[in-house]
Parts: C-alpha cells; structure tokens; sequence
C-alpha cells in the first residue's frame, strides 16, 4: 500500500493506495495549526488509514505529503506555509522516523496535479489551475510532474495583465490571483458569509453592479490563466481544481465567454481551441491525497507506478 495526505489549511484528506492505484481506504480530519500540530496531524491521519479493515495486515510501503507552501527541492522541507502556521519545518524528517517507511513531500497544487492526471487516465500533457485562495498551476507530461529548474513551473497567480486593476498582496497591480483568488476576491466584497464566492456568483445573478464587477474580474483572471498554460506549455488540457470550482457550470460558463470573447478577436486565439480544452475536476475527488501518494511511490522507488496514466 502507498498512503497520500492532503494537507489543507482546514482539513487533511488522506487515503490508502493499492498497487493497482485503487484508494481502498480514506480518512479526513482537521488540520491543526502550527509546526507541531501539523506534524501530528499527519501521524494521525496514517494511524486512522492503518485502523481502516481493509488495511489489516497490510504491507505500507511509503507516504506521500501533499502540503502549501514552498517545498525545497529535492528535499522534505516545508517553508512559508502561512495558513497552516508554518514558516519553516523538515516535515519529511519528523515523520519518517516515526512511520517507518520512505516519506516524499510535494507542493500540494504539484501533488493534485498528478493526481488529476491519474483520474483522468489520459497520457497528453495537463496543466492544472488550483483555484481557490491563491491561484497556482502545475503542469504534467507523460505522467511526470513538470517541475522547472528550481521548482517554480506553474507559478502564475502573480502575473499581471491589468496594470490598472486591483492592488495584490505582492505589490503589484492586476495579477491573476487578485483578480481570481478567492481570497482576494472575498476582500473586496468585503461581506461576512461561509461561502462569499457563492455571494457574490448570486448577488451577481440578481444584478448587483459590485457583484458583476468582481465576477468579470474573477472570470476574466481564470481565461488569463487558461490562456497562459495554453500559450506557454501547449498543454493538451486545462483542468480546474480547488474549492472555487464547486460553483461549477456557473463559473465554467462565464470563463469560457471571456475566452469566447478573446477568440472573436483573435484568428490565432480561435485556432486553440481554448474552451474546448478546459474541464473542471470532479467536486470531492481525491486528487492532492492521491497524487500524494503518487509521489510516495516514486520516493520508494516504484517509478512504474507514477508513470502509470
């Protein structure tokens, strides 16, 4: 068995992978906050996926840790995960001992992105744009994690292509996320609510101008993006993930009319295809706990299983 966690800010997704790439068990509990915390998360999770029955007497043979932040490649070192409370932990050097088995840690849009690639089952190359506070991407060929040179590939959200657009929390104006990021887009609604992008999706529906404005502004971020992995990697498909995703159709439909739009001017843009290269991941699939473990595998060894579309 290979075992993959999902660790969110919120909650941790962990499941059980057979040789074959079946999940034959999942556990989901709260993420506690803080270096130790998580760190203890994690123990609890794989001792919740080694309770499950159809895990009794099972072989582990590795764990993967897909986790926010910036992972040092080629490393097990954790950095600058604000939302879980962690500037910087050697998280693969805290569990490993414990758990007894080889441990790979991975950016966690990287580790959904494998594991979206799996799901699909398809062998082109994919770029997946996570959506949900922040915007990022990752890009998979032929069944391998595009990293880049120093582990960077994908890292969109902080491009700008309004400079007369909102001010963002790297400094500069129009980038993709404060355009697109859930949270940025929350703050400048600037209503209390559980699900302010689904506020703002209704108000926008029942024609409140702010509403509008910032669903265009959200809608028109992700057609950038889309554009972007299209223009820069010629990925043969765009698939949304992350928790703004689960307005679905709704969000679906209007950026295919920015892209629309944009082909109506644009021969070339016509040509790509664009809307029909998108697809939104289905809402609840496992796909950062499953590339998690993915990348575990490979950890240990077992290249034959990653590669595996």
């Amino acid at each position: 068995m290979r075992l993959g966690l999902d660790v969110g800010g919120t909650k941790t997704d962990a499941v059980a992978m057979a040789p074959n790439g079946t999940i034959v068990a999942r556990a989901r509990l709260a993420t506690g906050w803080g270096a130790d915390a998580v760190v203890r998360t994690i123990l609890d999770a794989v001792a919740a996926l080694r309770a499950d029955p159809a895990l009794a007497a099972a072989d582990i043979r590795s764990v993967g840790i897909g986790i926010p932040g910036r992972i040092e490649p080629g490393s097990g070192r954790v950095e600058h995960a604000v939302n879980l409370g962690v500037e910087t932990l050697d998280l693969a050097a805290a569990v490993a001992p414990v758990l007894g088995v080889a441990v790979r840690v991975e950016n966690d849009v990287k580790a959904a992105a494998l594991g979206a690639a799996s799901l699909r089952g398809a062998a082109q190359s994919m770029g997946y744009l996570n959506l949900g506070t922040g915007i990022a991407a990752a890009i998979v060929t032929d069944g391998a994690l595009w990293r880049g040179a120093r582990g960077g590939a994908g890292e969109i959200g902080h491009l700008s292509i309004d400079p007369a657009g909102p001010v963002c929390r790297c400094g500069q104006r129009g980038c993709i996320e404060a355009l697109a990021g859930g949270g940025a887009v929350s703050a400048r609604w600037g209503k209390p609510g559980a699900l302010p992008i689904r506020d703002v999706f209704d108000a926008a529906d029942a024609g409140d101008p702010v509403a509008v404005r910032l669903r265009t502004d959200l809608a028109r971020g992700v057609a950038a993006a889309i554009r972007v992995l299209v223009l820069t990697a010629d990925v043969d498909t765009v698939v949304l993930g992350g928790g703004i995703t689960t307005l679905g159709t709704r969000l679906q439909g209007e950026v295919a009319a920015h892209l629309d739009a944009s082909a109506r001017e644009s021969a070339f843009l016509r040509s790509l295809q664009l809307v029909a290269r998108v697809e939104i991941l289905p809402v609840g699939a496992p796909a950062a706990a499953l590339g998690a473990a993915l990348i575990g595998a490979e950890a240990a060894g077992e290249r034959e299983v990653v590669s595996r579309g």
